[in-house]
């Protein structure tokens, strides 16, 4: 082919590439594209289950015409139909059949809805508190098929069946100053054989009982039982404005009885099976949990986590199946108790402090607090100096105001000496500079050596400004910790900040930025160009090392990243940071004002002269440091004379 046709073909090919390019969809019209895709397989996924129903449904019918043709009369036909059920549930056929109904248990804290198919709790609500954006109704744990509670049955003729099939009775609510108690009976076709579900509620507490009572349950259940499998599912539904937060401290936890606590993952699907026995478990939120705590413990455990999609309305999935002891007799009824109420670390603690050591719950422990250090700096400070300024009744922006300003007293004395080290190190920097210029680059050794035992003479360590940061650095982590779990700054609001416990945005925007998100925080972006414009301040004042400009460049990247990094977190969070770094520039000015660099200088050469007239004392950093150089640099000098002589 000549060149013309070659011209040709680049051309057309240009054309087709060019115009494809121009006629591809744009982002928006392929995420409808993708909806509409969406909607047709729903439709179809919802018509293929439409058409199973009917035919399940028309089966059904069938066999009930089938069983009415076969019987003479309607007497016959019901006859046949009582036959059936006997036949399929064998002594609890008087459970089969029922209306479904609810009977409800509540106190100022609480309100159970317990059903009477299944004899288990279908809703559960919190009376003092709110789902976001729901400002009349209570916020509500699960509700209706959101939650699942089942134990399984073997009947003497080897019939297998599970409560959540059965329709109990329910007894009359017995109320009493101490507490309400209602019995959910399960009756058989034996008069004095039953099983009881009983619940308990005592007042102004979130603690409920659960206790399986038998009565003569050996007359109708298999000779062999003494346990009963046990199957809890419980979906998550989204309480908080910010999912990926709830996300993040949504997960299933339990203890073992020796008070080992263990968790499945919170990013992922996960499984565990656990053949230690286990005294509670919790299927926990970011601010509330509900917790199954069995009294004698649950066996050969499997538990599931499962996290649900972003627009499903749910957080997580959890599952658990296990077994639990069960005496026929009903001489040892099967014990549990369960806890609906807030992630709040003294609601906790006080229910673990009402027991014995030995029969400790840890519940506390469902409130992360952070690492080791961590808590317990949250725990004997953050916490009960909280409390303490809460129980003033005091507005939240105040009680966060005084926080920082005791917590800057106590790491005041870290921030002024890691200050007068920086300022120690300041005042030498022109002798420094002098040692540079003596030494080149190739000498560097020698420069160091040169520079450390200046470090000696003046009485300065390196690290003297990074020890004080060390120190500071946990208290620093246990805000960082507190505040994202702290319930009591759930639905608190300052100034724009509807919500402390959440971010406050001023500006969305409908597709996420990676790494960032659908919003912009006040609060985070007020800290962000506070700390850039301290960051421009201090670096401005300080003489800078021309070598160090990377470092001088990740100082100002760091006000960037925390933008990035806090946008989604609690705006009570960024407020205390706000006022910390307010705080730190305040604290700068009175150090500045209070240390003169010209009679710290004449101080560190008088003491250098101190040290020179001395016996010089062996030991110290400095010295280790110049002994470590100068091994280095004999090192340095035989592997020279070693390489000089192989290359002879």
């Amino acid at each position: 082919m000549d060149k013309n046709t070659w011209i040709g073909f680049l051309l057309i090919a240009a054309i087709i590439v060019g115009f494809s390019m121009l006629n591809r969809p744009s982002a928006e019209e392929m995420a409808e594209r993708q909806r509409i895709q969406d909607s047709i397989r729903v439709a179809q996924q919802m018509e293929a289950e439409a058409q199973q129903l009917s035919a399940e449904i028309s089966a059904q019918v069938q066999e009930h015409t089938d069983a009415l043709s076969e019987a003479a009369t309607e007497g016959d036909a019901q006859q046949a139909l009582q036959e059936r059920i006997a036949a399929t549930y064998g002594p609890f056929a008087p459970a089969a059949q029922g209306s479904e109904q609810t009977t409800v248990l509540e106190n100022s804290k609480i309100r159970l809805h317990i059903a009477n198919r299944g004899g288990r709790i279908e809703r559960a609500e919190l009376k003092e508190y709110k789902a976001y954006g729901d400002t009349v109704n209570p916020l509500c744990l699960f509700r209706g098929d959101e939650a699942s509670l089942a134990f399984t049955l073997i009947t003497a003729n080897n019939r297998i069946l599970s409560t959540d099939q059965l329709y109990f009775v329910p007894l009359a609510v017995d109320a009493s100053e101490e507490q309400q108690t209602l019995t959910m009976r399960l009756l058989t076709t034996e008069e004095d054989a039953y099983i009881d579900f009983v619940y308990t509620l005592a007042p102004d507490d979130y603690m409920a009982g659960f206790t399986i009572q038998p009565h003569n349950a050996q007359y109708v259940l298999a000779q062999n039982v003494n346990s009963m499998e046990m199957r809890w599912r419980q979906l998550i539904p989204q309480q908080e404005r910010g999912r990926k937060f709830e996300e993040r401290y949504a997960r299933l936890q339990y203890m073992l009885t020796g008070g080992d606590m263990e968790e499945l993952s919170e990013q992922k699907h996960d499984t565990q099976r656990e053949t230690a026995r286990i005294r509670w478990v919790g299927y926990k939120d970011q601010f509330f949990s509900t917790v199954l705590i069995a009294d004698n413990g649950l066996t050969s455990a499997e538990f599931e986590s499962t996290p649900q999609d972003t627009y499903s309305g749910y957080v997580k999935q959890y599952d658990t199946k296990a077994s639990v002891d069960f005496d026929l007799t009903g001489h040892n009824p099967t014990a549990f108790r369960w806890y609906f109420g807030p992630n709040h670390y003294n609601t906790l603690k006080a229910y673990d402090n009402a027991l014995p050591d030995e029969q400790q719950l840890h519940l506390k422990e469902l409130v992360p607090l952070g690492w080791k250090i961590v808590a317990w700096i949250n725990k004997i400070l953050v916490i009960p100096m909280f409390d303490i300024f809460m129980g003033w009744k005091l507005h939240i922006g105040i009680v966060i105001l005084l926080m920082t300003l005791v917590i800057k007293l106590i790491i005041l004395p870290f921030v002024f000496a890691s200050y007068r080290s920086s300022a120690k190190m300041r005042v030498l920097k022109p002798q420094i500079d002098e040692i540079n210029a003596k030494y080149p680059a190739e000498k560097m050794q020698e420069r160091q050596q040169a520079v450390m035992a200046l470090y000696n003479r003046a009485g300065v360590s390196p690290m003297s400004g990074c020890l004080p940061m060390l120190f500071q650095f946990p208290v620093l982590m246990a805000m960082f910790w507190f505040f994202p779990t702290a319930i009591e700054l759930r639905g608190q609001s300052l100034w724009w900040a509807e919500d402390l416990s959440t971010y406050d945005a001023i500006l969305t925007w409908s597709t996420p930025i990676p790494l960032f998100g659908d919003h912009l925080s006040l609060f985070c972006l007020i800290m962000t160009v506070a700390n850039f414009g301290y960051t421009f301040v201090t670096m401005q004042q300080q003489n800078t090392d021309p070598n160090m400009k990377f470092m001088k460049w990740m100082m100002y990247l760091m006000p960037l990243m925390f933008l990035f990094i806090f946008n989604d977190y609690a705006a009570g969070l960024s407020y205390y940071y706000t006022l910390s770094l307010g705080i730190t520039v305040l604290q700068t000015m009175i150090f500045r004002w209070s240390v003169d660099d010209k009679k710290l200088l004449a101080q560190m050469e008088e003491n250098a002269r101190k040290r020179a007239s001395r016996p010089a004392k062996s030991g110290g950093l400095m010295e280790r440091l110049a002994k470590i150089q100068q091994e280095q640099q004999r090192l340095a000098r035989e592997q020279a004379k070693q390489q000089a002589k192989k290359y002879r």
